[in-house]
């Protein structure tokens, strides 16, 4: 385990302070684990009662008065679980009023010795009115926190940051553009991903426990892989150590066994994985995951709150470019989304037999194939598509995977703003650079050309394939599909236009 205490700085000077704050971090993060840590630390000083609490049962609540009962009923509980007798919050009241959150905690404050620390966990599991409910009252005692009529800190743990929540009529609705109610708020620590120095740390005690060794190249794939993901860090780790290796501790971990864990997690799609992808079906990520996929900006206001929303879901990345959060996501994404289409091509178009001779990819021909596969097929297809912004970049995943699923990798490269996704399909030691660009002008041609040219130049590769889909339907189809030999700035390039 990495520290949790060391992950965050300056949460104790905000309680020292008497002030609220709030800590937000994607699912399976070290929120709870921190949470847990700072509870025990402080409750062993003994200038505070300090309790972490999971309201996620309020989320039943009807309404806001039963959400807070609940609420109340959790902190009771878990104040018995963690708590010395002396420290307990007192038995929930009945009847419970529309205030009821607010005096219980008053009542608790007043009656208990030591200054409360309040640490509420899965806060945004409550919805629209009742999570409203929970923020007005919490402020409402803020006040009073001070004099020891209200818990003098009060943070709350989530997927987001509470200033993202503003008032909604449905979960999936727009916002109305009012702030947030709870702008008693001090700070917000955003948990952030594994550093390097955490991710050696975490596997460096699993070789001082069993002797195991993690090569430095192993390290380095976890990390690049993972990008300091928490979960899929430990993840990947139990993979090769347990699923993999069976627990053989005589065996070293390698480079290329992390790379096959990579592609055993991805085919078994873990709970975590599950829940990311299930949240496709949501219009504000899908939005996002159009805008990275085709390379194309992000300017509406709504948006960049769906921006946000899926950063704090640690589905992309924080920082631009934005992409995907890490590599593996960055993979199982776009086949998950054309994985029904892998499934669906006709043997004779994906057979490995036609393009692969003596453990060679002959690209050209596969493309070729793709081109006839293309005309014939993504009319039909792609209208009956959820994705069809993206549909013609994924089609061409999906027919470039079942060759690769025989033996080699396609590495994706996709980020919003950058005009085009990038595919770097190895096969039987030869690599290969593909360009995928929608034309929506003339200038795209030359554009994507440039582009290539300059992708080409940084893998140091001399030739690369430009796929250029016609967006104008009045263009016709012996138009669009053609084949040419170019060069740009020194780059060999082969125009597939599609």
């Amino acid at each position: 385990m990495v520290d949790p205490l060391a992950r965050l700085r300056g949460v104790e000077a905000l309680i020292e302070q008497g002030q609220y704050f709030v800590i937000h971090a994607p699912r399976q993060t070290g929120k709870t684990t921190y949470g847990l840590a700072l509870m025990e630390k402080l409750n062993a000083e003994g200038r505070y009662t300090v309790l972490v609490s999971s309201i996620q049962p309020a989320a039943q609540g009807r309404d806001p008065v039963q959400a807070m009962k609940i609420a109340a009923l959790c902190i009771a509980k878990d104040s018995r679980l963690y708590l010395p007798e002396t420290e307990w919050a007192p038995a929930v009241p009945e009847p419970f009023y529309e205030d009821g959150l607010l005096s219980y905690l008053q009542q608790w404050s007043q009656s208990n010795a030591k200054p409360i620390v309040l640490l509420l966990d899965e806060v945004d599991a409550l919805m629209d009115d009742n999570f409203l409910a929970m923020l007005y009252q919490l402020r409402a005692g803020f006040t009073t926190r001070l004099k020891g009529g209200f818990p003098q800190s009060v943070g709350l743990i989530g997927l987001r940051d509470v200033r993202d929540y503003k008032i909604r009529i449905r979960p999936e609705s727009h916002s109305m553009g009012t702030g947030s109610p709870f702008n008693v708020k001090a700070k917000s620590f955003f948990m952030d991903r594994f550093e390097h120095h955490e991710i050696v740390s975490l596997l460096q005690q699993h070789t001082d426990a069993t002797g195991q060794v993690f090569e430095p190249e192993a390290i380095a794939a976890i990390e690049h892989l993972t990008q300091g993901q928490a979960w899929l860090v430990n993840a990947l780790a139990y993979e090769l150590v347990t699923e993999m290796l069976q627990n053989d501790a005589t065996r070293p971990i390698t480079k290329e066994l992390v790379w096959e864990a990579k592609e055993a997690l991805i085919q078994r799609r873990d709970t975590h994985l599950d829940s990311l992808i299930d949240k496709l079906k949501e219009d504000r990520v899908r939005g996002v995951v159009n805008a990275i996929i085709d390379g194309s900006e992000l300017s509406d206001d709504r948006l960049n709150d769906a921006l946000a929303y899926c950063q704090d879901l640690g589905l992309v990345s924080r920082k631009p470019p934005i992409r995907f959060a890490n590599p593996i996501y960055q993979e199982i994404i776009p086949r998950v989304m054309s994985y029904h289409w892998q499934l669906s091509i006709p043997q004779d178009d994906a057979d490995p037999f036609w393009y692969i001779k003596d453990g060679q990819l002959d690209m050209d021909a596969l493309l070729r194939a793709f081109q006839k596969f293309y005309r014939e097929n993504s009319e039909a297809w792609l209208s009956r598509y959820d994705f069809r912004e993206v549909g013609r970049q994924l089609l061409l995943m999906a027919f470039l995977q079942r060759i690769v699923n025989g033996g080699g990798s396609i590495t994706r490269e996709m980020a919003i703003g950058n005009g085009r996704a990038d595919l770097v399909v190895e096969y039987g030691g030869k690599t290969f650079v593909l360009e995928l660009k929608l034309k929506r002008s003339p200038a795209d041609l030359d554009k994507g050309q440039r582009q290539l040219s300059r992708y080409l130049t940084r893998l140091g590769q001399s030739h690369g394939y430009l796929l250029l889909f016609e967006l104008d339907e009045a263009v016709g189809w012996d138009t669009r599909i053609h084949w040419l030999d170019l060069a740009c700035d020194g780059k060999a390039i082969t125009l597939v236009g599609l």
